[in-house]
């Protein structure tokens, strides 16, 4: 009797070292994507940006991603195409995006020069990054299916977890270290320092090529044939659109993630503003957000892989970050201590959503969808990734007109040589509010999740683990 090969995803050493390879080719990523965010004032200081301009580069991350529906097209180009290809083309999106942002920084431009009636280097920096985004976004749902590919029926939410957990130390290296390095050795130092790391990651991404084409051979020619018998259509994608549960999850998604990432790019510089931070400290403070999920990311999807609750988890989470941001926003509370403690219960919420929301999805939406329906939500997302750092700076300076008067003051006194010019601190706390009410309407759409998943039966409150017979 012949005995029956098993499957290369049966073994846990390769299934968790193909998980720790896109994980890392991740963490490049979001390494790249945080690297200015703790160095605002500076860049205001030293280069005479407002916080408008500020934020065009950050909210031009979504540009493409939402105007030019580029999740969408990279989404079925994953479906269509493969993991192993959709990695390759991410990474390298991602490298050329990164590299273009870089020389806005150490280009020589003209003074003045001006690209459509913008700053040319503000213009440079936002177009590399809105080509960055594209990239980075869809690495990120190449990721999430390939975990799915790896880890379906086994620890899924773990594996979930980890991936995240590891990309995240991605966000906690340059809001760390990224102001410090700046101060040391310039401001572009930590901006070519994350470029580097981007190309160690498209390198990686070859490596898990390795070990996926491995899977693919050694699952069968007959499972083969099986998949092309099952091929995604376009015309499938109304599994996803018809979808009420999986609409609920993609606002909750882009209502939670826009109160959070935006934190990143405009924590750092509360910290300076209202807490009296250093600047060369400046994303100390927000860093400890990305830090603790590194830790409680995994434990939560254990929990849900094991227990279930998923529904619950997502609405725990979500009240956590309405008390959050209600303390950032009122005004009387300066105590650093207060600002260091508030960061771990954003680190706890920011873990809890994540771990029970995108293991989710393969419950609610069948597999050969997938793909697309990480794109769908990963486009939803990116409204918001792009919309609110934009909003936040273009309200910040409305409401504080002085400051930004202050800074140009400075900018052109520090490249005369003239004296030294006072700058005006930002007052945080009204635009405060638009944190606020992101917060309370994730809660509002997780309870409405968790009453779709009680009519239609996903199982978003069972264990993902099951049970051998």
């Amino acid at each position: 009797m012949n005995e029956i090969k098993k499957s290369l995803r049966e073994s846990p050493k390769a299934r968790w070292i193909a998980m720790i390879l896109v994980s890392f080719a991740m963490f490049t990523g979001y390494l790249f994507n945080e690297i200015i965010s703790p160095l605002k004032p500076m860049i205001e200081k030293e280069m005479g940006w407002s916080s408008s301009d500020y934020a065009m580069v950050v909210s031009a991350y979504g540009w493409f991603n939402v105007f030019l529906v580029m999740l969408i097209i990279v989404g079925v180009l994953l479906d269509k195409f493969g993991i192993r290809f959709s990695s390759l083309t991410s990474a390298a999106t991602m490298v050329v995006g990164a590299g273009i942002k870089y020389y806005a920084f150490v280009g020589d431009f003209a003074p003045g020069s001006e690209i459509w009636g913008v700053n040319a280097r503000v213009m440079t920096a936002s177009f590399g990054f809105a080509l960055f985004g594209v990239g980075v976004e869809y690495a990120g749902i190449t990721a999430s299916k390939a975990i799915v590919k790896w880890f379906k029926g086994k620890e899924m939410a773990l594996a979930m977890g980890m991936q995240v957990a590891i990309a995240r130390l991605g966000s906690f290296v340059p809001l760390f270290f990224g102001a410090k390095l700046a101060a040391m050795f310039g401001l572009s130092t930590p901006i070519l320092f994350a470029f580097l790391f981007l190309i160690i990651g498209f390198i990686t991404f070859f490596t898990y090529n390795i070990l996926d084409k491995k899977l693919d051979l050694e699952d069968g020619i007959g499972e083969i044939k099986e998949e092309d018998e099952d091929k995604f259509k376009f015309s499938d994608m109304k599994v996803i659109f018809y979808n009420r549960g999986f609409w609920y999850i993609a606002i909750l998604c882009v209502l939670f993630y826009s109160a959070v990432f935006p934190f990143y790019k405009y924590g750092p510089d509360l910290m300076v503003n209202k807490f009296g931070v250093s600047e060369d400290w400046a994303g100390v403070i927000p860093s400890l957000v990305p830090f603790g999920t590194i830790f409680l990311t995994p434990f939560f999807g254990s929990l849900y892989d094991r227990k279930g609750k998923g529904a619950s988890i997502m609405i725990l989470g979500s009240l956590i970050l309405v008390v959050v941001h209600v303390i950032y926003f009122l005004p009387f509370i300066t105590s650093v201590w207060v600002a260091v403690a508030n960061a771990f219960l954003l680190g706890i919420g920011f873990s809890l959503v994540p771990s029970a929301m995108w293991p989710s999805v393969p419950k609610i939406i069948p597999e050969k969808q997938l793909g697309s329906a990480f794109a769908t939500i990963f486009w939803v997302q990116n409204w918001g990734l792009m919309g609110i750092p934009f909003a936040v700076g273009v309200v910040l300076d409305k409401l504080n007109p002085a400051v930004a008067a202050s800074k140009i003051a400075a900018a052109k006194a520090l490249e005369t040589g003239g004296v030294a010019v006072e700058i005006v601190k930002y007052d945080y706390s009204k635009t405060w509010l638009i944190f606020i009410g992101l917060t309370l309407l994730a809660v509002f759409f997780a309870f409405l999740l968790k009453a779709e998943d009680k009519k239609k039966g996903y199982g978003l409150e069972l264990p993902n683990i099951k049970k051998e017979a």
